[in-house]
C-alpha cells in the first residue's frame, strides 16, 4: 500500500491518500488537490508529489 499525507505537499490538511500504486495515489491526489485546495497538479508538481510518496 502507497500513502501520501497531504501535510508533506505543504498543505494545513490531515488527508491521506492511500492506494495500491504510486499512479493511483497521485490520481487521487490531484482530485483531492484540485477539490479541496483549488490546485491543478501539472506534470512538474506530480513529480515532485511523487517523492512524497511511502509504502505503508
Amino acid at each position: 500500500m502507497k500513502t501520501l499525507h497531504c501535510r508533506d505537499a505543504g498543505f494545513d490538511c490531515e488527508a491521506v491518500v492511500q492506494a495500491t500504486t504510486e499512479e493511483e495515489v497521485l490520481a487521487q491526489a490531484a482530485q483531492h488537490a484540485q477539490a479541496v485546495h483549488g490546485v491543478t497538479v501539472t506534470p512538474e508538481l506530480a513529480a515532485g508529489i511523487k517523492s512524497l510518496i511511502r509504502d505503508k
